[in-house]
């Protein structure tokens, strides 16, 4: 061994690649010594490119290695690294191949078919067993020039002599390691399930599949956005539970993640929920994340279950005025009450309260409460309870203008027949004052009492409309009473539940959303509002350089309803999308179908997990997209493990195929 060559030895010597030298050794070793079932030589190359490669193989090397089914990872070394520095070219078979001999293999064979199959000669046999498999040339491993201590990947290669030049190894458990793990970021790195490079786990006893755990950096989903794509039941949610934990488990001290979660079918909140996985282990599978992280979680349901701890999400319709008109909205559009009063009440805008306190104008701060005051007795007569005496510590006052009482002139209350000398000082006396000044308005539309004292009109468009909601003109026409089946999204002890959250995720902690038992309209209500809420939240810090080392990581179902594929991503789901990373908030969204999400926020995501899908033009759509699926689409067809997916994060530069483990607090079970 000469110096130069005994220096390089020394250099390589305790570094990630001197796995592979002795790998190769023992190889060597193997074979001089004939101990062929050990011996994990494959074949030869029998044609090279940079992007694909045929190698040549006989059936004894696949059998000794336990086989070579299509996906699987083998690596390319040079038959000598003399006066180079050791690497290897990984290499993932996509298919069988056609030998030069293949015409007369297939000759051979039909002429042993029409003699019924004699005895084979050994020879003849020797020739038959020969065989080729097309590969992705996947890319190089090599030591970093720089730092011999670090492993370096490149999606190409470096050179391409002549095929014989090379040999092809089936890599052992160590090996895969370095494969799967060794370009994930150290930090933060947790274990998500096992290396499963096919679907079949038949195995012999001599050649066991190597169980090679599968590791991922949650530095990785920081800020960044990730895709979950797969058939219902086969696996996503679970998925979605072990980053969420390992995301809690990585962030144990630092507490530097808030997550939050929008869980539309209270499969995360509550335990024994899983919907993804198969009907036998639903037992099995029982725990939800918040069972297992108490401390670190916190529930907003709006439907309190019975064995699950929660806080209310609810909406105090009285104190946030302007946003609850529009839920009221949506949910009058949606449910087709369009007649022209209601829709009159719908479209009409209300002030928020901090508006109206905050106002300086004298004029408009009378007319902004009283619009509030006729909002609130709608809501009263609708059957809405209250807590009247938060509603009058709100502050809403001007000069004779003031919580229940509209202030109105002794003139216009002597002619709706109201005492002038007992001013409304709860809801009710509210709500019966305002029905007699609707009755009057709807009588007597030019009575001079109707204009201030500026000579303006006492009541604008929108204060119509509410007084002819709150007592319609028809006697056929309900009036509030349609408001009653909204009822149950109200509370009128509901505390400030966006803030309160917002603290929640700044302290690190996961909120999950329980909205199984919320209408359409509430859901997207939910979604929309608290995800402007957090884009605000972390916009202000950036703006202010507070961000520092905390992220919001964002949970959604459903996605194709958020982001679907003609939209042209506006709003705040869109703003996530594009600049999320730069606010530090990362999301991750879950759908069936690659096809119906928007293109550009596929082109933008950094990480997939993708479980089974049943059409080529899914498949197709997805590595049209996202290039480093092509190649594995077939596989993704054919396989309908639950639990079985295609991995790609931002650490890896290809495809891990990876068995996730059935989520538990302990993790190491797979579905």
């Amino acid at each position: 061994m000469g110096i130069e060559t005994m220096t390089m030895a020394d250099a390589i010597e305790k570094t990630p690649i001197s796995l592979l030298t002795a790998f190769l050794e023992k190889q060597e070793k193997y074979e001089k010594t004939q101990q062929l079932s050990k011996w994990r030589f494959v074949g030869y190359v029998l044609e090279l490119g940079f992007d694909s490669a045929k190698i040549i193989t006989s059936d004894p090397y696949k059998i000794a290695v336990g086989g070579i089914p299509r996906g699987s990872f083998i690596i390319m070394v040079p038959e000598s690294f003399e006066g180079l520095i050791p690497h290897f070219t990984l290499l993932r078979v996509t298919g069988v191949a056609t030998t030069p001999l293949s015409s007369q293999v297939q000759q051979t064979y039909f002429e042993l078919h029409k003699k019924s199959m004699p005895e084979i000669d050994i020879w003849t046999q020797s020739e038959l067993q020969w065989g080729a498999l097309d590969c992705d040339v996947l890319g190089m491993f090599y030591p970093d020039p720089e730092n011999f201590n670090k492993l370096s990947f490149s999606g190409d290669v470096n050179n391409v002599v002549s095929a014989h030049k090379y040999k092809v190894y089936s890599p052992d458990a160590q090996l895969l390691d370095l494969v799967v793990n060794s370009l994930v970021k150290e930090e933060n790195k947790v274990e998500i399930g096992n290396l499963r490079t096919m679907e079949c786990k038949l195995s012999s006893s001599e050649n066991p599949i190597y169980q090679v755990p599968v590791q991922i950096s949650m530095k990785d989903f920081m800020g960044c956005r990730t895709a979950m794509f797969g058939k219902t039941r086969l696996g996503k949610s679970n998925v979605v539970k072990l980053i969420m934990q390992g995301m809690l488990d990585a962030t144990v001290t630092d507490k530097n993640v808030g997550q939050l979660v929008f869980d539309v079918n209270g499969e995360y909140a509550n335990d024994g929920e899983q919907l993804d996985i198969t009907d036998t282990d639903v037992e099995k599978n029982s725990l939800s994340i918040c069972s297992a992280n108490k401390e670190r979680c916190e529930i907003y349901a709006l439907t309190k279950r019975s064995t699950t701890e929660s806080k209310e999400l609810r909406l105090n319709f009285y104190e946030n005025p302007e946003i609850c008109l529009g839920v009221l909205a949506s949910m009058l559009e949606q449910s087709g009450n369009n007649s022209g009063y209601v829709k009159g009440f719908y479209s009409s805008e209300l002030p928020s309260i901090e508006d109206v306190v905050s106002e300086k104008k004298e004029n408009l701060k009378i007319r902004s409460i009283r619009k509030i005051q006729m909002y609130w007795a709608i809501l009263k007569k609708a059957g809405f309870p209250s807590n009247e005496s938060n509603l009058k510590k709100l502050n809403l006052r001007a000069k004779s203008t003031f919580d229940f009482n509209p202030g109105f002139s002794e003139e216009l209350r002597a002619a709706i027949e109201v005492d002038i000398n007992q001013i409304p000082n709860t809801l009710d006396a509210l709500v019966n004052e305002l029905e007699k000044i609707a009755k009057f308005v709807h009588e007597n539309e030019s009575s001079s009492l109707l204009l201030s004292s500026s000579g303006n009109a006492l009541f604008d468009s929108d204060d119509k409309a509410f007084l002819k909601f709150l007592r319609p003109s028809s006697s056929n026409s309900s009036g509030p009473s349609i408001l009653r089946s909204y009822i149950k999204y109200h509370s009128p002890n509901a505390g400030d539940f966006i803030n309160e959250i917002l603290k929640s995720l700044d302290q690190g902690k996961t909120v999950i959303l329980d909205l199984g038992n919320a209408n359409k309209e509430i859901r997207e209500y939910f979604s929309k509002i608290l995800s402007s809420a957090v884009f605000s939240h972390q916009e202000i810090k950036f703006v202010n350089n507070k961000l520092g080392n905390h992220f919001i990581e964002l949970y959604f179902e459903e996605a194709h309803n958020l982001f679907p594929k003609d939209d042209d991503l506006t709003g705040v789901y869109a703003r996530f999308a594009k600049e999320g990373a730069k606010f530090h908030i990362g999301m991750v969204y879950s759908t069936q179908s690659p096809s119906t999400i928007n293109k550009e926020l596929l082109v933008q995501t950094e990480n997939f997990f993708v479980g089974h899908l049943s059409s080529k033009y899914e498949t197709k759509a997805l590595s049209d997209l996202q290039i480093s699926f092509a190649g594995v689409e077939e596989d993704i067809l054919r396989s309908k493990t639950p639990g079985y997916m295609r991995m790609l994060t931002l650490s890896h530069r290809f495809v891990i195929p990876v068995q996730a483990y059935l989520y538990d607090p302990k993790i190491g079970e797979e579905i």
